[in-house]
């Protein structure tokens, strides 16, 4: 492992470890949080950890978004602007701190490095960073900036994006295995800390394991496995194949240490992964986004305490207004290095209601939204660009975690839509519109003895003899309820009243096809055709699958003012997402 960096001390540097050896010395991890765009940066992880125990925090890996190699090596104010490992400099004098890699101005003296958020040894690691890259002269470069502060650089080969399919990087390089094991083995043989890679599933079974053992000869440590292909993305999502991960290892090297990833909603799925697929470790992406304490055991009934909420179903999850609390405490101590506001006790019902009603009031100046004046502390506000990588992701963060409290209030979305990125103090008066709202909500639930939650599902078409797919993951569902084409089965399972964080379910490609979401191609029209007539003929032609070239390319979406895309909600379906995978 590489030398770690704390007080400005730097540490004897340890021997390189590799494989399970160097996954050992890491605590063996069991929960991953995922490499997601612009969505797992330093708050959202530490938000992650707060949720575990201690002996749970040693279980847990994380990785930073995906960085565009090229552009971390060669341009400082990118590298600023997303990577904050050390303390910023205030002056001119302190230029060295966010270069470590720049020669010291007084030839005697080395300059200070002073740890600062990103990997740093009291709180974020172990801590993986993630590149995208197709050179490997520029990947190593950068992952050698990346290197004193963190424990592995990982190679992203599972993006589907179209931008990707433009820059040529992520899942669009699973054609080219040679340049694929180059930039794997320069880093394993040049860089002081084990590399890493992420990929997904290929066609068949045979291919995957063909793929994985290539990442592993180049000197890959690690290998994480996304259960989906490539064209699965957006309306195409549909489910993870366990089965494919289960088969790499039964078929790969003992040693090899695998990491599972796709069909992770709630907690109970991690388990679940982990002995259908035989995987060392569950990764989660936007399982973790809408619920981030997924990884945690809920508290045994009787010591919910105010965080956690349990209906008279035995169901429960976290409160909302709990979750947005803790994470804007966390912006408060960590990011603004300050002490986060002082706050009322979070409501349960019996408590004193006499501020939700003085609270009604500024609910109305906010939804009436007069003149705004430009505000320049804890964080700024329209007058100033903020930069800060961890303020730009608190509301795209906060419209994954609301998605179905905002479906129902849509004044609180509203308001959240009208902060400027960064804008701290306008975050702080949603959360309080939030926390009343949820107060009003838990109230009526005990008003009507739980009936105020109560809505109409519809029922999952029963298919004879039809069972969970293999590797579906999908909890508590009968098997005569289960209908391998529909969702709805998912949603009934994972529904929770509004105010508590729960998993955004996305449609399956054939409900997504069925409502006009996406439509195919003439040529997949007639390949689906020509299948269906060889099937009959009881010779199918398993020719390899190509990509719905029909279907729009799917870019990702700005929000207009942070410029990272919120997930837009099926306006028929309010427990349906329609946005696009934020992982690999």
């Amino acid at each position: 492992m590489a030398s770690s960096t704390t007080n400005g001390e730097t540490a004897t540097a340890r021997v390189k470890l590799h494989g399970r050896a160097f996954y050992e010395s890491i605590g063996s991890p069991k929960f991953v949080l995922a490499p997601m765009v612009d969505q797992s940066e330093f708050a959202w992880r530490m938000l992650t950890r707060s949720y575990l125990t201690p002996a749970e925090n040693s279980k847990l890996l994380a990785y930073t978004p995906m960085f565009h190699a090229r552009l971390f090596e060669e341009t400082p104010k990118y590298r600023a602007s997303h990577f904050e490992a050390t303390r910023p400099a205030t002056s001119s004098s302190d230029a060295a701190v966010l270069n470590p890699t720049s020669a010291p101005a007084n030839g005697d003296q080395t300059p200070q490095i002073v740890p600062f958020l990103d990997g740093n040894p009291a709180f974020d690691r172990p801590l993986f960073v993630q590149f995208c890259a197709n050179d490997p002269e520029h990947l190593l470069a950068a992952a050698k900036l990346a290197a004193p502060y963190c424990d592995a650089v990982d190679l992203n080969l599972g993006c589907p994006q179209g931008i990707a399919r433009k820059g040529h990087y992520g899942a669009f390089l699973q054609e080219d295995q040679e340049l694929i094991y180059k930039l794997i083995n320069n880093l394993h043989k040049n860089l002081p800390i084990p590399v890493t890679a992420k990929i997904r599933i290929l066609e068949t079974k045979e291919d995957t394991l063909a793929y994985a053992k290539n990442v592993l000869a180049a000197g890959a440590s690690i290998i994480t496995v996304h259960g989906r292909r490539r064209e699965q993305k957006g309306h195409l999502t549909g489910v993870a194949d366990w089965d494919y991960l289960c088969y790499l290892r039964e078929n790969l090297p003992k040693e090899t240490v695998i990491f599972a990833n796709g069909n992770v909603l709630q907690h109970g799925d991690i388990q679940r992964c982990l002995e259908a697929t035989g995987a060392d470790a569950v990764m989660s992406a936007e399982g973790n986004l809408s619920d981030p304490a997924i990884f945690a055991e809920p508290p045994p009934p009787g010591q919910e305490g105010r965080d956690y909420w349990r209906g008279k179903d035995g169901k429960g999850g976290y409160r909302v207004d709990a979750v947005f609390r803790r994470y804007m405490d966390i912006i408060h101590k960590y990011v603004l290095q300050h002490e986060p506001p002082t706050r009322r006790p979070l409501f349960v019902v019996g408590d004193d209601e006499t501020w939700l009603a003085e609270g009604k009031a500024r609910d109305a100046e906010q939804e009436e939204g007069p003149a705004r004046k430009k505000r320049k502390k804890d964080g700024g506000g329209r007058g100033e660009k903020c930069t800060s990588p961890n303020l730009i992701a608190i509301r795209p963060h906060l419209f994954h975690l609301l998605r179905h409290f905002i479906s129902k209030h849509t004044d609180i979305r509203d308001a959240l839509a009208r902060c400027a990125a960064g804008d701290v103090p306008a975050v702080e008066k949603v959360l309080d519109m939030v926390e009343r709202r949820v107060a009003e909500g838990l109230i009526e639930y005990e008003r009507t003895g739980g009936k105020s939650v109560e809505e109409p599902e519809p029922e999952p078409k029963a298919q004879e003899n039809a069972a969970p797919a293999e590797g579906s993951g999908v909890e508590g569902i009968e098997d005569a309820d289960f209908d391998p084409e529909s969702s709805v089965a998912t949603v009934k399972m994972c529904k929770r009243p509004w105010w508590i964080a729960q998993p955004i379910i996305r449609p399956l490609p054939k409900e997504a096809m069925a409502k006009g979401s996406i439509s195919l191609s003439k040529k997949e029209k007639k390949k689906q055709e020509l299948a269906a007539t060889t099937a009959v003929e009881g010779d199918v032609d398993r020719t390899s699958h190509e990509e719905g070239k029909g279907l729009e390319e799917e870019l990702p979406k700005p929000d207009g003012v942070a410029g990272i895309k919120e997930p837009a909600m099926d306006p028929k379906r309010p427990a349906l997402a329609a946005d696009e995978l934020v992982c690999g």
